[in-house]
């Protein structure tokens, strides 16, 4: 018997597609609270990890919760209604969820359904101007339309992260993390083939797997989890949401900063340029550039800041375990390491800047003392 027809039937899970948006430098949560409260009646709330002691997992700042109405679009040629939040963070990234609850369903169907939603709304979807709208960008048009007075400096960036989970709560019949192992071919799920994948490619993909009790189980990978949570709490699903939240912002400030690098390059040659011209103007235009680059820097490393400390893990071993795993999947230290060494050139080159306007400012004067001796020894021999 295979592992797949072994399986037992998904009693009640859920299926959630997550997409992420940096809408703004910062949101302002305790407005965009009031200003979802005016508009909408589903309301909002603050976020917490339900079962985790706050002192051992806590959010920096934590973000507010936007229940939204639900939606209805086409998955695998049958019309289905997904439940709709939205996920605000202080540092300007929105995280919305579709939830497809799931009851009474074989494995394999599941999985199928799992791959179908992703081909509707996943980052390979094609929508259709007609037929069907791109859900996610009405999602972030109406929040941020609502909420446009909460956003600091708002951003148009097209940059975004998506990641789909596969959520059980409960089987046919009592399971173990290791018979759900056992039983339960997790690589369709996990990977989207349909093809059988080589053994070297399937190790891989289950290498992330932990289990804090005996009947719970994580599986990460990439772009996809797998979550067996009888207790039907969101701890996990919420980290990995965070993680992902942080890889959007320091990409978004990644990417602004391979932009500002060669006009930083740019600008400063012009200036020097314009040095040689005017060089009694020279100081001051060093000095202008050099604070406009200590600006970008103080408002980049500010955010950094934001983002590294969104999510303060302590005590709790097994969450630290699943965040730090989520974090170098994404390849968020290698993303924060590349933020940190262009921040460092730019400090460097501002740095640079204000000694040449200080040497500048030097030579000027030592300029104007020995004009005004020379003048003074012309006075001297006038007046004899």
């Amino acid at each position: 018997m295979t592992a797949e027809t072994a399986a037992p039937r998904i009693e009640s899970g859920a299926i959630v597609a997550l997409r992420l948006f940096d809408v703004a430098y910062s949101i302002d949560l305790a407005a965009a609270e009031r200003l979802w409260a005016a508009h909408a009646s589903a309301g909002s709330r603050r976020s917490q990890l339900s079962m985790t002691p706050a002192k051992a997992v806590t959010f920096d700042v934590p973000p507010v919760l936007l229940n939204m109405d639900a939606i209805t679009i086409e998955v695998d040629g049958v019309m289905v209604n997904l439940g709709v939040t939205a996920r605000l963070y202080d540092f300007g990234v929105v995280a919305f969820a579709l939830r497809l609850p799931v009851r009474d369903l074989e494995w394999s169907p599941y999985c199928r359904l799992l791959n179908a939603l992703d081909a509707a709304v996943g980052p390979e979807a094609q929508f259709a101007i007609g037929t069907q709208l791109d859900p996610w960008g009405e999602l972030r048009n109406t929040v941020t339309t609502v909420l446009a007075t909460a956003l600091t400096k708002p951003t148009h960036s097209t940059m975004q992260e998506d990641y789909l989970l596969g959520i059980v709560h409960g089987w046919s019949e009592s399971m173990t993390a290791a018979d759900v192992k056992a039983r339960v071919d997790l690589v369709p799920l996990l990977s989207g083939e349909r093809r059988r994948l080589s053994e070297g490619a399937r190790r891989d993909l289950l290498r992330n797997a932990y289990s804090y009790f005996d009947d719970d189980l994580v599986v990460l990978t990439w772009d996809r989890a797998f979550i067996y949570e009888p207790r039907a709490d969101n701890d996990v699903a919420d980290v990995i949401e965070v993680a992902n939240a942080q890889l959007l912002e320091l990409r978004y400030y990644d990417e602004l900063l391979d932009d500002e690098l060669p006009r930083m390059y740019d600008l400063v040659e012009a200036e020097r340029g314009a040095g040689r011209v005017a060089s009694l103007l020279a100081p001051r235009r060093f000095a202008e550039l050099a604070r406009r680059l200590h600006t970008l820097v103080a408002e980049v490393t500010e955010i950094t800041e934001q983002v590294d400390n969104a999510l303060q893990v302590t005590e709790d071993v097994y969450l630290a375990r699943i965040y730090s795993t989520a974090l170098d999947q994404f390849r968020v230290p290698a993303v924060a390491a590349a933020v940190d060494r262009k921040l460092a050139i730019i400090r460097d080159t501002y740095t640079a800047l204000y000694e040449e306007a200080s040497g500048a400012r030097g030579a000027l004067m030592e300029a104007a003392i020995v004009l005004l001796i020379v003048f003074e020894i012309v006075l001297a021999l006038m007046g004899h």
